[in-house]
């Protein structure tokens, strides 16, 4: 396999990761439509537009400041730094950085209730449909992982074997989709339980992973997307100390469902 993988029309060449990146944006809120439509919405329209406002701006500042984090060194260097900030993203400050433009744009409105679950299976969607498009950059783009001698080592484009930390990724989402369809069969969760998992889950992962990826160390032997992701742990502590808070706990409804 080539990389990185274009796609030909005529005499011009289109990366695939641009054209799966805009597919994933696209798909994945088509998907949010369908589900939306599909299983209703506790949330009114209005209040749901606001909350989609709050989520696409504060996704977009997140994900460009952490990722320009990423290499402080560059950051201070750079000529144009609000350049550099501009094409510096990242998925985890994507989406922290949406979850606090969504809880600012809810208290600003007054609105008390959860709104992340119907998010949840489309972001997974369009993040999976993204990452293929990040694989197929291979050394190309800033999303592959540190040589190894395992054997899922593959040669992302510069001769040496490395972990595909985009494929590992991707299998951890479909294993995560599966699991929280598992857990919903047979628990009843409580409202916003569902995007919490997700969360906690993909933000452990992404700490995780920084380990066998080539990352800048920035404190305490620590790269900033791990030091986000301690961040984004710690917003959601007191499920990680108690769980059963995910369960529905209304007495009419029991917590275990056979």
């Amino acid at each position: 396999m080539q990389f990185p993988v274009v796609i030909h029309f005529g005499k011009s060449n289109l990366p695939l990761h641009a054209v799966l990146e805009t597919a994933g944006f696209f798909i994945g809120f088509r998907y949010f439509l369908f589900l939306k439509k599909k299983q209703g919405d506790t949330i009114e329209s209005n209040t749901r537009t606001w909350i989609l406002i709050g989520a696409i701006f504060g996704a977009l500042i997140g994900s460009r400041l952490i990722g320009a984090l990423e290499k402080p060194h560059e950051l201070l260097t750079t000529k144009n730094t609000w350049q550099y900030i501009y094409t510096n993203k990242t998925v985890l400050g994507g989406f922290l950085g949406g979850l606090f433009g969504v809880e600012l744009v809810k208290k600003l409105i007054g609105e008390k209730r959860s709104s992340g679950d119907l998010f949840t299976y489309p972001m997974i969607l369009a993040l999976i449909i993204g990452r293929i498009g990040c694989f197929s950059m291979g050394v190309y783009e800033e999303t592959y992982g540190t040589p190894t001698t395992f054997f899922t080592g593959m040669n992302l484009g510069d001769g040496i074997l490395r972990h595909p930390v985009s494929l590992y990724e991707i299998v951890f989402l479909i294993v995560l989709w599966i699991g929280l369809q598992q857990v919903e069969k047979r628990y009843v969760l409580a409202e916003g339980a569902r995007f919490k998992i997700f969360m906690i889950a993909y933000i452990a992962y992404r700490f995780l992973q920084e380990f066998i990826k080539p990352s800048d160390i920035v404190v305490a032997g620590l790269s900033t997307i791990q030091l986000t992701a301690i961040a984004g742990l710690s917003y959601y502590y007191r499920y990680l100390i108690h769980p059963p808070k995910l369960l529905q706990t209304n007495a009419s409804t029991p917590l275990h469902l056979l």
